[in-house]
């Protein structure tokens, strides 16, 4: 009665038991060799269309600081397919409007440059001279593009829980994460 991963989870935990026996000299050969795993389809991440990051877009309210600040956030996580870890340390001298890309840090400590769309930078612009300008910037927290209200760049969760709030604000039904915008 189990599905193909559960059953996939416990032939791989077989497998792993046995080959710790044979690694300790316990038994002479593994039984679980001849176990095959169920196949297991690739699944579809989550996605949001258009008409819904619309619906997002416009749940947000921009006369106020935090909603300046948390449109840029979306704006940027849609236009550039960002990871969370790197828009939380998005830095201000990695990013080039002229040219429309910026540069962040990735998987592997790795550079790369990404596109950035004129709605991204738009709200980038208006973040940063509207209402960072404004912020008493703690130290350390310098160059880094988006801010907490104390002034201090902000954390992974503190993105999950702006991109939830957002949806739920929105009316949207899916469950959504930062990384969707990645997928979408």
């Amino acid at each position: 009665g189990l599905g193909a991963r559960s059953q996939a989870r416990l032939v791989s935990a077989i497998k792993g038991f046995y080959k710790f026996l044979l690694l300790e000299n316990e038994v002479n050969d593994s039984p679980a060799s001849a176990i095959e795993s169920p196949r297991i389809g690739r699944k579809l991440p989550d996605t949001l269309s258009y008409n819904e990051i619309s619906q997002l877009l416009d749940g947000i309210d921009i006369s106020t600081g935090l909603g300046a600040r948390n449109k840029a956030i979306i704006e940027t996580l849609y236009s550039c397919g960002l990871r969370v870890s790197e828009l939380v340390n998005l830095k201000i001298s990695k990013l080039n409007f002229d040219e429309e890309y910026l540069s962040v840090i990735g998987k592997g400590n790795k550079e790369r440059l990404v596109p950035i769309g004129p709605d991204a930078i738009k709200f980038i612009k208006i973040y940063l001279e509207e209402i960072r300008s404004h912020m008493d910037i703690k130290k350390g927290s310098e160059d880094m593009v988006f801010l907490n209200r104390r002034g201090r760049h902000l954390t992974r969760v503190m993105i999950f829980t702006i991109v939830k709030n957002l949806a739920k604000e929105a009316g949207l039904k899916k469950s959504i994460s930062p990384h969707t915008f990645r997928h979408s």
